[in-house]
């Protein structure tokens, strides 16, 4: 229950007492001195006493009324004088006897640790903010959903994530959707996987094999590297594969003439989705550059030769680049078999350093954001099968055209646009189509929602005359602003 006024104290009082016996005399000597009859309470075998009957003789003996004998028993209770503070027995405070409210004054900082703090009481140390990683959830696919016959590196169906592949065999990447296991159990509905269909099993000494995502220098201020202050980075994800063993992950520093910090996870159970936490050093050398160019390298090492092999990890520590140890003692070589994959799903960076057991929750966000976030990096223009919407354009001279497109999202740089079909040009009494690539004409300002596209694949334009300009037939064009 609430209180009124003063709140109740955390413990309760105990008064001082003392029992006398044995005395044949008209008075008794007291332990305490009093100050009054008024502060004490006499028991003659404990029968209150009328302290009328009594006298202080001095501020420690009281006269009795009759003398004892000394079968009596005197009781002195001393009324208001406390001797001992009782604090309450262990659960004897419940939430309704508290008063009041407890302020940050009221609790000492060496008494409020950590461990006396339940799990999920105190949000992320980033709440209310987007994941540090982009589409670490894999629900985002521009590019489709699979490709097959890899053998060379560029970013395949998962937005933002790449496949480095250095002359080490032939892959199917894809969109892995989940049905059942740990990770659709956690949130993960979609991952990105890797599938050999040509092995390689003796690769060359340079050949390497990698899963990987990049940063802009500015996204990475949080960490502070390169001062005092420097802090830690905890990388979390899920992760599975029809193989066992350990794999190796690389944090690469752009702007620092690649330093790296490297640490490795091991795949314990085969055909299983299983969650690894990783801690990599502060680094109190070299500051991110706080621009939109490439500044770190997130590498998970899926097969090497020796080159990247041969050396002794550090892990955990950052150092000048070394390549031999990026992947000391990686075992995975999904490169050896056509029965080997590895999927990956609900990436996460945190700043500071987290164990499984204390790392935030994975910060989930709606698939229009998570999309609007990628479109920085990646948009696609096109239409399957009918003619799309298109843009108004002017021809400056018989075979270039010129035209705005709006937008979804401020590119990170000047796109590189790719066509794949036919552009078409329709103007006032004929049409004029190009299958020649295009590019961008101006994309000057990086927050601006518009790019100037040109084509000079056109033929018999009329200079300087107006158009419309659209896809056709299966046309698709690609603005791609990726670090």
């Amino acid at each position: 229950m609430p209180y009124l006024g003063t709140p109740p104290q955390s413990g309760f009082i105990t008064s001082d007492s003392e029992k006398i016996t044995g005395q044949t005399t008209n008075y008794v000597n007291l332990s305490n001195a009093i100050s009054s009859l008024d502060d004490v309470q006499v028991h003659v075998n404990y029968v209150i006493q009328d302290p009328s009957t009594l006298s202080l003789t001095s501020s420690t003996r009281i006269g009795l009324g009759d003398t004892l004998v000394s079968s009596d028993v005197v009781l002195i209770t001393y009324l208001g004088k406390s001797v001992a503070t009782q604090s309450p027995p262990v659960g004897g405070v419940t939430n309704d006897m508290l008063a009041g409210s407890i302020t940050g004054a009221k609790l000492s900082d060496s008494t409020i640790t950590s461990s006396k703090i339940a799990s999920g009481v105190i949000p992320t140390s980033r709440p209310n903010v987007n994941p540090i990683i982009i589409n670490g959830n894999m629900a985002v696919a521009q590019r489709g959903t699979s490709v097959t016959g890899k053998t060379s590196t560029d970013i395949y169906t998962v937005d933002r994530m790449s496949a480095v592949i250095g002359s080490i065999g032939t892959y199917t990447i894809a969109q892995e959707s989940q049905t059942s296991g740990n990770a659709i159990n956690n949130g993960f509905a979609n991952a990105w996987r890797i599938d050999c269909t040509t092995a390689d099993a003796s690769p060359s000494a340079s050949d390497q094999l990698q899963m990987q995502y990049t940063f802009e220098g500015q996204d990475l201020q949080l960490f502070k590297k390169g001062t005092s202050n420097a802090e830690k980075f905890t990388l979390a994800f899920w992760v599975k594969s029809n193989k066992t063993g350990t794999g190796n992950i690389q944090l690469k520093d752009k702007d620092n003439s690649n330093r790296q910090c490297t640490q490795s996870y091991t795949i314990s159970s085969a055909n299983t989705w299983e969650h690894k936490v990783c801690v990599f050093g502060a680094d109190t050398t070299g500051a991110f550059d706080d621009d939109n160019a490439k500044s770190l390298i997130i590498n998970w090492w899926l097969g090497s030769g020796t080159d990247s092999s041969s050396g002794t990890a550090n892990h955990g520590v950052w150092e000048a680049q070394d390549n031999t140890k990026v992947n000391s003692g990686g075992t995975l070589n999904i490169n050896d078999n056509t029965a080997n994959d590895w999927s990956i799903t609900g990436i996460q960076l945190e700043v500071g350093e987290y164990t499984s057991s204390t790392l935030p929750p994975f910060q989930h966000e709606s698939y229009a954001d998570n999309l609007d976030r990628c479109h920085r990096y990646y948009i696609s223009y096109g239409n399957v099968g009918t003619n799309q919407s298109g843009f108004p354009a002017r021809a400056y001279s018989g075979s270039g055209l010129m035209w705005a497109v709006t937008l979804p999202k401020p590119l990170r740089a000047s796109p590189t646009v790719t066509l794949t079909g036919t552009i078409r040009a329709f103007g006032s009494s004929n049409t004029h189509d190009s299958t020649s690539a295009f590019g961008v004409m101006s994309y000057a300002n990086t927050n601006s929602t518009i790019v100037m596209l040109q084509s000079t694949g056109f033929s018999g334009l009329s200079n300087d005359r107006s158009y419309n300009v659209m896809s056709i037939n299966d046309t698709f064009y690609t603005l791609n602003a990726e670090l």
